[in-house]
């Protein structure tokens, strides 16, 4: 129908190339630049479709891509441009000129832009006629309809991460991912777990709910072997994935420096234990109480000051029902603190968080965490007895030097039944006759047992290495290790 209105005829435009790339970014360029001007009616990738086309679409430009093979023949050029007197044909190239295309025009020999040629075409007052071929193989859809699809698929892959992200949730609800919590130290730690999980929860959510709807909605289908569409890159999505990050990255710091500082929280007069590491055992010193421990024996509700140190090679100290964990180095000038205020009352166990050696799997000691009432208990039964008094039992030596054993870790490396560790057994052992690594023979009486206690190093026996530590008696009395000594006596 005639509106009476000044009408610009549109320049109908036929591609040809093989290469999908090329074809279809340039039609997505010339419609979204000159549209109503210009109207891509086809794309057609061999000779043959190209002559085909010009004798059903009418096109009144031809694109041809220079650099591909399949189209761009002198004899293609000249069955076209004979006999036709409005039609034009351009050759177009990326490959020259870098990333400029030039243009060459047969007919008017001069090089341009694309778009120059659109601006100077046309200019008559009729009205094309519409060509009837498919959508899908000439006009790109509307702006409206890919919305629409775009939309779609945002609120169904939306549906699948929020669907995952709750399963996900009920899975770690269910899920006793941390031991229970068992000191004060425990409570911001966990806050910061759970704040963690949350956000891998939705990180995992995210990337692998959209792999997921990406693989089932926009796979390729059985037999398309085109590339898929050039996609340029967005200055706002590529600021916004490094802010976002940046920001979650720099709040979960601030959030850790709290809970960091809540665990370090002093009190004013904290129980002072000598946490003491040896290969493959700990031994618990109370300094303030005179109670020597191979167990941990805490008050509930009151703050413990751990004073962690090893006489030998780098242990861990790390309850799990407490959170906090800390190293224990040999050298008295590398001792390192630990604060612990213990909630509930119960039973929990001491491993060794570090590999330390061959028997680094058994380096475990009990726990206990007690009332204030059976901890005042605890330390009337194992405060030491009075000056001058032997304590009691019929041997009060050989007693105390069998706890002696176990509170320095000497039974880790030396048995009493025979069996075979890193140092020789105690079974039968004084008053025989050992041989030593350098070749000589010696009496095993108190002085050579007093002088191993002290220093270790100096007599290897045959067969075995110096693994014991040389720092193990710097905490012992004389008097302890005569205790020690007269033990190994009593060990037939």
């Amino acid at each position: 129908m005639n509106t009476g209105k000044k009408q610009v005829e549109r320049v109908r435009i036929l591609i040809a190339s093989s290469h999908p790339l090329f074809a279809e970014g340039l039609r997505s360029l010339l419609v979204k630049r000159r549209e109503p001007e210009a109207s891509v009616v086809g794309i057609v990738s061999t000779i043959e479709e190209a002559i085909a086309a010009l004798r059903t679409l009418n096109p009144d430009l031809i694109i041809v891509d220079y650099d591909d093979d399949r189209v761009n023949r002198d004899e293609f050029l000249a069955r076209f441009v004979e006999g036709e007197g409005r039609l034009r044909v351009v050759l177009l190239s990326l490959k020259e000129g870098g990333s400029e295309a030039i243009v060459y025009d047969r007919r008017s020999m001069a090089a341009s832009q694309i778009e120059d040629w659109l601006e100077t075409w046309g200019g008559s007052e009729t009205i094309t006629h519409e060509i009837s071929i498919p959508v899908e193989e000439s006009l790109p859809r509307s702006e409206v309809s890919k919305r629409r699809d775009n939309m779609r698929h945002f609120i169904a892959a939306g549906l699948v991460v929020i669907g995952l992200m709750v399963l996900l949730i009920l899975g770690n609800q269910r899920i006793a991912l941390l031991p229970i919590a068992a000191s004060r130290q425990a409570v911001p730690i966990d806050n910061l777990f759970r704040l963690q999980f949350m956000v891998i929860i939705f990180l995992f959510s995210l990337i692998v709910g959209l792999m997921i709807y990406s693989v089932i909605f926009f796979r390729r289908k059985a037999g398309d072997e085109t590339d898929g569409p050039h996609i340029e890159g967005s200055s706002t999505l590529e600021v916004a994935w490094t802010i976002v990050p940046l920001g979650i990255v720099l709040a979960i710091a601030v959030i850790g420096s709290q809970a960091l500082g809540r665990t370090l929280a002093a009190d004013p007069k904290p129980l002072r234990v000598n946490v003491i590491g040896s290969q493959w055992a700990w031994r618990f010193e109370y300094p303030e109480l005179g109670i020597l421990s191979t167990e941990m024996i805490l008050p509930v509700d009151k703050q413990a000051l751990l004073i962690l140190s090893s006489t030998d090679v780098i242990h861990s100290f790390w309850v799990p029902e407490f959170r906090v964990k800390q190293d224990a180095l040999p050298g008295d000038a590398f001792e390192r603190q630990l604060r612990i205020t213990p909630d509930e009352v119960g039973e929990y166990k001491l491993r060794c968080a570090e590999l330390c050696g061959r028997q680094h799997y058994s380096m475990e000691s009990p726990v206990k965490v007690l009332s204030q009432e059976e901890f005042d208990a605890w330390v009337q039964a194992n405060a030491p007895p009075p000056p001058g008094s032997e304590g009691e039992g019929a041997n009060p030596p050989v007693g105390r030097g069998d706890k002696l054993t176990q509170q320095f870790a000497c039974r880790s490396c030396h048995s009493v039944d025979g069996s075979a560790l890193v140092g020789p057994t105690w079974k039968g052992l004084y008053g025989t006759e050992e041989q030593l690594a350098n070749g000589t023979a010696i009496l095993v009486d108190d002085a050579y047992l007093y002088e191993s206690i002290r220093d270790p190093g100096v007599k290897i026996t045959a067969g075995f290495q110096d693994l014991m530590p040389h720092t193990i008696a710097k905490d012992m009395t004389d008097e302890q290790i005569a205790d020690v000594i007269e033990f190994i006596k009593s060990v037939k």
